[in-house]
């Protein structure tokens, strides 16, 4: 018989006694019992709740009025950066991301602070040279980071130890990651034997990042227990909700000897996020897995979170409550808010269940990829120009071909041969850890900024994010930094209300019906005409308005580019009339005019969906004309460059 677990000390958020129930016996199943132990949790709202549920747009003004009472806690750690908040602080908040994380310290200085770090893609969505990954992890160390939770798209590990070694470097936490996933080729031995070279390689702890929620709670137990046999290292669980199994998944594992679990306070839980911190807290009280915190404290926190949330109405996820497609797909839960907005800019949100639907396909095509930044993006965007443009292939990004090329480590499965030739292109992939075929960047870097004497964090943002950054530091320089404008809901700041010269959203009724109408774009205008993009009860529509209209709607937009307005470029009608194969931006111009090209010579690269895809010239010749420049936005039926 199993002896009787030590009693917890009394917690001063105990149940009254009249409600205390007696502890849960153990399940017929779990044959040794773990010894008691508590619960520690690292909430994640700061970073992933709001990536995950709020395609990553709060602002640190709408933050850090918690961050000093979530100080206070007594949680493990705090995740507040990396991930997808570094780009989107540049490219959509207009905010410094060291900045952002600076703040986040000076606030909360008892407790640590934890970042999410894709391995050689540092927070990007290609592989960097070596100086940027060591730079970036020894300012983010000085600036504020304890811990540093590294993993790699592939599970490949050459990609993961350099991060490792640089975080020790530093004396900071290392936290190596395995992406735990569903396939043919991936199992539990699998995992295992992945935790063991990574403890062998020196990491403080290990986990399990669950980052599509399809992990289920028998095989959670059984995972954590295995791990927990297998290596001496505590282990940490980060399991979203999208498939409603999360809270059931964490309590399992939690009975197999879970160390550590993320949650996120409740007002940013659920849903693509993950299990509320509150609830779990609840749920564990008076057992021996006791997380010791209070629940009292996390109440008036709550509040102010839910009423911030508020302001983010138009960047709610269409993925609310449990979707269990998610089982068939495994789209992560921050790749769906973003795969849902990507398609409804592009006027397809219609075809997303065609997209979901292609994604194993494609999947299965790379070898199974676990999908997580930046392989869901390329298996993604693959995807999605797959069912965009009506035949399979048909287009391939920049990204699928470096995947092809072995430019992000080796796929955990066997590649399509036929996908792998066409992709190619005649070229042999590498077979190394793909950073030792990258040149140093930073020096590079500094010598393209030399007339902005950048600082240290700016050279390692422009490295990351050139173009991006290259616009921030303008913007910056002439005092115009705005974020993009949100739609301001009752109660928001005064601030936030002057971002429009009049309300973006309507109840229209018209003969005896009603109509919500809500502005969620805009075009430049052309002969008199501004197209606007507008939702009619969630459906997305194409509209246009004369110059009136145009005062009434918002504010015009004041950049000082001379962007050619899309709509005058002349429809591609010879072999030599260059198109994007999906709207996008321009990233750079690769060509002049009067150029010899060769066919198959690049000439553009485009970003879409956050993927950028080096556009070709089809034919051998000069280039006549460019129509485009840095930073224009295009669409698929434009001319953008004329070759002859």
């Amino acid at each position: 018989m199993a002896s009787k677990r030590p009693a917890t000390p009394k917690q001063k958020n105990r149940l009254p006694a009249s409600k205390t129930r007696q502890r849960p016996r153990l399940p017929a199943w779990e044959m040794e019992p773990s010894p008691a132990r508590r619960l520690f949790i690292t909430d994640v709202a700061f970073r992933d709740g709001h990536q995950s549920l709020l395609a990553t747009r709060m602002r640190t003004e709408d933050l850090l009025p918690v961050a000093a009472e979530l100080d206070k806690v007594g949680f493990w750690s705090l995740e507040v950066w990396g991930g997808a908040t570094f780009d989107t602080c540049l490219r959509f908040l207009k905010e410094d991301p060291w900045e952002r994380l600076r703040s986040f310290r000076a606030a909360m200085p008892n407790t640590r602070l934890q970042m999410l770090i894709r391995g050689q893609n540092i927070v990007g969505y290609r592989h960097y040279a070596d100086d940027v990954l060591e730079k970036f992890i020894e300012r983010s160390a000085e600036h504020g980071i304890d811990v540093f939770r590294i993993f790699d798209a592939l599970n490949d590990i050459r990609n993961i130890k350099p991060a490792m070694q640089m975080v020790k470097q530093c004396g900071k936490h290392v936290e190596a990651t395995i992406c735990y996933t569903v396939s043919p080729v991936h199992s539990l031995n699998h995992f295992v034997e992945q935790a063991k070279q990574l403890e062998d390689l020196g990491t403080d702890t290990i986990c399990i990042k669950d980052m599509a929620g399809l992990l289920p709670p028998f095989e959670a137990y059984d995972l954590v227990k295995r791990l927990k046999g297998a290596v001496r290292v505590p282990i940490h669980l980060h399991t979203h909700y999208t498939s409603g199994m999360a809270s059931m998944s964490s309590l399992m594992a939690i009975l197999g000897g879970l160390d550590i679990l993320d949650t996120a306070m409740s007002p940013l839980a659920g849903g693509t996020s993950h299990p509320p911190t509150e609830s779990m807290i609840a749920a564990l009280r008076e057992t021996p897995y006791d997380t010791g915190l209070d629940l009292a404290q996390l109440a008036p926190i709550a509040e102010q979170l839910r009423t911030a949330r508020k302001k983010y109405r138009q960047f709610e996820s269409d993925f609310t409550g449990v979707d269990t497609d998610i089982l068939l797909s495994q789209v992560p839960g921050g790749m769906l808010s973003n795969l849902a907005t990507q398609l409804s800019q592009q006027n397809a949100l219609d075809k997303i269940k065609d997209v979901l639907k292609e994604i194993p396909r494609v999947r299965k095509e790379m070898g199974y990829p676990p999908l997580v930044t930046p392989t869901s993006q390329i298996v993604g965007t693959q995807a999605t120009l797959n069912v965009i443009t009506g035949k399979r292939y048909k287009v391939i990004t920049n990204e699928t071909k470096n995947y092809f090329r072995g430019l992000y480590g080796k796929p955990p499965g066997t590649l399509d041969s036929k996908i792998r030739h066409q992709s190619l292109e005649g070229e042999k992939p590498i077979t190394g850890r793909p950073a030792d075929s990258l040149d140093p960047e930073l020096e590079k870097a500094k010598d393209e900024l030399a007339d902005k004497t950048p600082s240290i964090e700016d050279l390692i943002s422009y490295a990351l994010f050139p173009s991006v950054a290259l616009q921030f530091f303008d913007e910056r320089e002439r005092g115009e930094l705005k974020p993009e404008s949100f739609e301001p809901s009752p109660g928001s700041s005064p601030a936030a209300h002057e971002l429009h010269l009049a309300p973006i959203e309507f109840n229209v009724i018209l003969h005896g019906e009603s109509y919500h109408i809500r502005v969620s774009g805009s075009g430049p205008t052309v002969e008199g005409r501004k197209p606007y993009y507008i939702k009619v009860n969630d459906k997305l529509e194409e509209v246009y308005l004369e110059p009136l209209q145009e005062v009434l709607a918002g504010a015009p937009e004041t950049t000082g580019k001379t962007d050619k307005p899309s709509g005058t470029r002349p429809k591609p009608t010879k072999p030599g009339d260059i198109a994007t194969p999906m709207p996008g931006r321009v990233v750079k111009v690769l060509v002049a005019e009067g150029e010899k090209v060769r066919a198959g010579d690049p000439v553009l690269i485009i970003e879409a969906m956050k993927m950028e895809n080096r556009v070709t010239t089809p034919i051998n010749g000069t280039v006549k004309s460019i129509l485009v420049q840095d930073g224009d936005s295009v669409k698929v039926d434009e001319t953008l460059i004329q070759v002859e």
